[in-house]
């Protein structure tokens, strides 16, 4: 009865700050236009579709996202903010 107990307030404070992909693109496209915060895109052989094949800093993230569906969108944004702000 416990760990049914303890496991029910863990998944409620787990849903609670899950956000989809599409508010985190908002979140990262934010981020990206934001000048204290350092965004930078990098080379992938695979984008093919974007100049010189340099994936935009959104797109990096949210394929990670879409790679690791365990990570909380919402955490990993909080804490990428954390980094990448100038100081």
């Amino acid at each position: 009865m416990h760990n049914l107990r303890a496991r029910k307030i863990m998944m409620s404070s787990i849903t609670s700050t899950y956000i989809n992909l599409d508010e985190a693109r908002e979140k990262l496209l934010l981020m990206q236009d934001n000048p204290h915060m350092v965004t930078k895109s990098m080379y992938s052989p695979t984008a093919t579709a974007y100049p010189e094949g340099q994936l935009p800093f959104v797109e990096v993230h949210l394929a990670y996202l879409r790679k690791n569906k365990l990570v909380d969108p919402a955490k990993y944004i909080s804490n990428l903010a954390i980094m990448i702000t100038q100081r």
